[in-house]
């Protein structure tokens, strides 16, 4: 079977296309990626899709063309990546524009822009999309879903592992290991808090968009973080909640950034970002802490995915204060960070072509085993 995923995330810079093929059981394939391809998002459509993100009221017509436009991207990434289209299902996540955690008052909500009917039609193929809107009506977040896939793409080892995605968001998968007491244990993941996203918004805003995103992690090295606000902002409620937690822009926005720069006051640009970034490695640390606390597991290794794993400085400040866990990029035991994603829609996609039902209650919190996506034939 071959499968092609694609994906953009909250970061919302590009479609990253990864054709693989999967041989065996379908709990435990064999892969193989057969190709990949990145497809930058236009400038003024990136903006667009940040903006309308953070509120931009645009017109039903506006609406319309953004979603026909990404669409239309998809089908070209589509197209690099399998030219002769033999891939037997294309798995599309589309582009997230806005997510609502579920909580006691009110239920979840993900809206994803994509036209998957219209995808199936331009590349003649099947595409199976609209990954997330079955979970939360089962009562679930719609989110982490890649924490869904994780075991299934990098297996156990003899303790437990984890896996954390830097994307504009931060999200951590927890795997049993296969041996021992645990090794009946279920697969767990939720959302962290922000790994880019107020990095990348501060960039932009004090260089006047003439960079987006700090390469290497370069400025926030020269800058000292505010240890003392970052211990303020990690008692927030939400870094706090049990799992299941999901979270997105809306939370870590544009609007919480203001707020945050409000509270350090005049600081230099370096030392802003000095403070997201740590701030975002110091919530990963708390995260694991309370994961202890609370179930008594600690990790022997984590496996570090996403375009935050090209920031150094980050990934030195992870290490720093993850102390005791292994800390590698994914890339080591062979699955490329930047299409760790892609290829875990491609594995829904598979899975719906095939009936193969997931249980998610023990990641997003929906109450039934459930097929993810909705198939649509050309």
């Amino acid at each position: 079977m071959r499968a092609l995923g694609l994906m953009s995330g909250t970061s919302g810079d590009a479609i990253d296309a990864v054709l693989v093929e999967f041989k065996g059981e379908p709990s435990r394939p064999k892969w193989k990626i057969l190709n990949t391809y990145t497809h930058q998002y236009p400038l003024l459509t990136r903006n667009k899709i940040i903006r309308v993100g953070q509120g931009l009221k645009i017109s039903s017509k506006e609406w319309f063309e953004l979603a026909e436009e990404i669409t239309e991207l998809n089908a070209k990434a589509a197209k690099a990546c399998d030219p002769s289209s033999t891939a037997d299902v294309v798995g599309c996540h589309g582009q997230t524009i806005f997510h609502r955690s579920a909580n006691k008052f009110e239920r979840g909500g993900s809206l994803q822009i994509i036209l998957g009917p219209l995808l199936a039609s331009i590349l003649n193929q099947i595409v199976v999309y609209d990954f997330r809107s079955k979970d939360i009506a089962l009562g679930g977040q719609g989110a982490p879903l890649v924490p869904l896939v994780d075991e299934t793409l990098v297996g156990r080892v003899n303790g437990w592992r984890g896996i954390l995605n830097l994307g504009g968001i931060a999200n951590l998968t927890i795997i049993p290991p296969k041996t021992g007491f645990d090794k009946n244990s279920f697969c767990l993941g939720w959302d962290c808090g922000p790994a880019n996203s107020l990095i990348d918004l501060a960039i932009e805003d004090s260089t006047n968009s003439s960079l987006k995103f700090d390469q290497n992690g370069s400025i926030a090295s020269m800058g000292i973080p505010q240890t003392n606000v970052i211990e303020k902002w990690l008692q927030e409620p939400f870094f706090h909640q049990a799992p299941p937690r999901s979270t997105g822009r809306e939370q870590f926005g544009s609007k919480d950034l203001e707020n945050r720069k409000m509270e350090l006051g005049n600081i230099s640009r370096e030392d802003l970002l000095s403070t997201l970034t740590t701030f975002t490695a110091s919530i990963i640390s708390q995260d694991l802490d309370n994961l202890f606390r609370r179930k008594k597991i600690r990790l022997i290794e984590l496996l570090v995915a996403g375009g935050g794993t090209r920031n150094l400085f980050l990934m030195r400040q992870i290490e720093k204060q993850c102390h005791g866990v292994h800390v590698r990029k994914i890339d080591e035991i062979g699955l490329p960070s930047q299409f760790r994603e892609a290829m875990a829609f491609a594995i829904l996609s598979w899975w719906n072509l095939i009936g193969k039902k997931v249980n998610p209650i023990h990641i997003t919190g929906a109450k039934k085993s459930i097929i993810y996506g909705v198939r649509v034939d050309p």
